[in-house]
């Protein structure tokens, strides 16, 4: 369970009964507590209204609603459920697990990399906050970065090619690749589906280049050292697939395979130009232990 869920359990929950704003239904509901004390609660992001946390006053409330007090006690620094691979006041970096996305969707809104970072700064200080810089697919695991302020945020995804200088993945395919060691190029095309597939230049086709290695093959499979120059939606399964060597369990572009139950890629490395100091650093992800016990 995570820290977040964990403040939530036992948390007194009122139900609205009148539309209202929260913070004279709050001086209602919550007996023993001033005003001062519930400004306080509605800062420092610890009242919940069904289940998401809020600190405007004003909010409006619908009958059936649910509101709920959570838990003063801050998360430790180190209470993330994932690595933190590093952190300073322009970025912080994780090591995403896989079955995890990396922002909400229509679906989801908690259980998310973004969600689980922003509790996680905002336990040591109420005001801060974290902004997207990229992505990773929810079945992909690896380096993940955020950027700590707007500033940030905006400089990487407008000169993303100039900072970048290398994204590096590690990817368990379907049989061996030939030839060992290439570069693939093509254009990307999205359907109407989400699905991706290669087409010809022209309107709304990106251009996407994928250069591979094999590391090692065995038991009808092959590790290979994957860099992207460009970074297209689902790219390198794309690329895969057309080449006829799927990544392994990642059935939405034709593997057959499922060894290790998750999607076989994994983000193991980040490299890029320092906004704040100008110097190059990198930032790796181990291979995760399940790679190894598809070629035993």
């Amino acid at each position: 369970m995570d820290h977040q869920n964990k403040r939530r359990e036992n948390a007194p929950i009122y139900t609205v009964s009148e539309p209202t704003t929260l913070l004279p239904f709050l001086l209602a509901s919550v007996k023993g507590k001033s005003r001062n004390n519930v400004k306080s609660l509605l800062s420092r992001r610890l009242v919940a209204v069904d289940g998401a946390p809020v600190s405007r006053f004003d909010t409006p409330l619908a009958p059936g609603q649910q509101v709920s007090i959570l838990s003063s006690s801050a998360p430790r620094a180190d209470a993330l459920p994932f690595p933190l691979l590093y952190e300073d006041e322009r970025l912080i970096v994780v090591n995403k697990p896989a079955k995890l996305l990396s922002v909400a969707t229509d679906k989801e809104k908690i259980r998310t990399a973004y969600h689980i970072v922003t509790d996680y700064v905002k336990a040591r200080r109420v005001d801060d906050r974290i902004f997207v810089i990229h992505r990773l697919d929810r079945d992909t695991s690896g380096v993940l970065m955020f950027a700590r302020d707007p500033e940030t945020k905006e400089l990487f995804q407008s000169r993303w090619n100039d900072i970048i200088t290398r994204r590096g993945y590690l990817a368990v395919v379907e049989g061996t690749p030939t030839p060992a060691q290439d570069t693939i190029r093509s254009f990307l095309v999205e359907t109407d589906t989400h699905l991706s597939f290669s087409g010809q230049p022209g309107k709304g086709a990106k251009e996407a280049v994928t250069n591979y290695q094999v590391v090692k093959s065995g038991s009808g499979y092959a590790l290979l050292d994957i860099s992207i120059e460009t970074g297209r939606k689902n790219q390198i399964r794309v690329h895969m697939k057309e080449m006829g060597h799927p990544v392994a369990g990642d059935k939405q572009y034709g593997a057959r395979t499922n060894p290790i139950g998750r999607l076989c890629l994994h983000a193991n490395e980040l490299s890029f130009t320092h906004p704040a100091t100008g110097e190059q650093v990198t930032f790796k992800a181990k291979m995760p232990r399940d790679f190894n016990r598809v070629f035993r």
